[in-house]
């Protein structure tokens, strides 16, 4: 199988947002994507963003045009949040986001009406029903299909910094989970889902998604649903790796990081240089630190098994990049990972109030809604937020 990789401006970003409705006074969801989606059809048709369907009805996905910088692909996530503020607030709903909704319940949910959707359940059952998840995409684009999975392999070795820092599912159902991310455990059950198949390069990719077909696994590279995962049709890399994010702020961020990450690769690959690499058992098991421990986990570093506390690679690793990050006119937007080191990630202030109001699920989504309603300003400092 022959698979183009469409040309693609060099580091260019491009972002995908799941946004949760909630209703205002309760904090339960509500399933009024389609009607929100309808409404503001014909007004955005013309922009830059998008305002798109996803599986339950209960969300909303903001995506931005393609970026010559994360600040461009972010002020375009502002302006659909404020395009679906028009829709959203009459009606009463409210807007957020994690990786999970604190206490609703599988079954009180809608699926879109979609063949597509509809199909995913069929097949998934129990599985697919549960997938109240939210997540952020990023895409950044690469210049060279050669490049493609030497970069993904390289990535996969910051797949756990990139989860800790947007971990925020604690809860599920109603429960506390004691993970940072239950999100990515749970999400990885989907068939072809989960970490990418350490695969060397185009040709074996091609020749995955035969096999794929043939065997009616997926019908096309669509349903390639990896953590990162090359984005064929865009000429991107995508990260799918991250919990949704709850503030605009944290969104940059990790898109900053992303996007810094993939061009400092690139050029390493054009200098000649052999990329990082781990074990597949070595990045399986960083996986699971970082949704079980986020921001407190110690992940193995290289391939001879060294050990690190994730802060402090993290760390390290943006005094490397931080030149690349200049160039890339990003280096405000990735100073807000030390912001989210320095003041906690999602799940650690989610945790935070549930503790502080003796474990009352329905204050932690009005603490979501009022960090997410606290932007869409992008450089709001997180230490301005309730």
């Amino acid at each position: 199988m022959t698979v183009p990789f469409a040309p693609s401006r060099r580091s260019t970003v491009g972002l995908e947002w799941e946004l949760m409705l909630a209703d205002g006074r309760t904090g339960d969801l509500v399933p009024r994507g389609p009607e929100i989606i309808d409404e503001l059809a014909e007004s955005v048709a013309p922009e830059r963003f998008q305002v798109t369907g996803e599986l339950l009805t209960n969300t909303i996905e903001v995506t931005s045009g393609v970026g010559d910088t994360v600040e461009a692909a972010v002020d375009d996530i502002a302006d659909a949040i404020a395009a679906v503020r028009t829709a959203t607030d009459p009606r009463g709903v409210e807007l957020l986001c994690a990786g999970s909704h604190p206490f609703a319940q599988w079954y009180d949910q809608e699926v879109t009406d979609k063949t597509r959707y509809h199909s995913l359940i069929e097949r998934t059952q129990w599985w697919g029903r549960n997938m109240m998840i939210w997540g952020i995409h990023v895409h950044v684009g690469v210049d060279d299909v050669t490049k493609v999975f030497p970069i993904i392999n390289a990535l996969s070795t910051y797949l756990p910094h990139l989860q800790a820092l947007s971990a925020s599912s604690p809860f599920w159902a109603g429960e506390r989970t004691g993970y940072a991310s239950n999100r990515a455990l749970v999400f990885q059950q989907l068939p072809t889902a989960g970490l990418p198949w350490g695969l060397g390069n185009w040709a074996e990719y091609e020749a995955y998604l035969d096999d794929m077909v043939r065997t009616e696994v997926m019908a096309d590279a669509t349903e390639v649903r990896w953590d990162i995962r090359p984005a064929p049709r865009w000429g991107t890399i995508e990260v799918r790796a991250c919990d949704g994010m709850s503030t605009l702020p944290e969104l940059a961020a990790v898109a900053a990081l992303t996007q810094t990450l993939v061009e400092d690769f690139s050029r390493r690959l054009d200098a000649g240089e052999q990329l990082p690499s781990l074990q597949p058992w070595f990045v399986r098991e960083n996986k699971w630190r970082a949704a079980r421990y986020g921001l407190d986990a110690r992940v193995i570093v290289d391939r001879d098994g060294r050990q690190e506390p994730v802060v402090e690679h993290l760390e390290a690793t943006l005094e490397r990049v931080g030149d690349v990050a200049v160039e890339l006119k990003c280096a405000e937007e990735l100073e807000g990972v030390r912001t989210t080191l320095a003041q906690g990630a999602s799940y650690a202030r989610q945790l935070a109030v549930a503790d502080a109001s003796g474990g009352d699920l329905r204050q932690v989504v009005q603490h979501l809604i009022r960090e997410f309603r606290a932007g869409p300003e992008r450089r709001a400092p997180l230490a301005a937020r309730g």
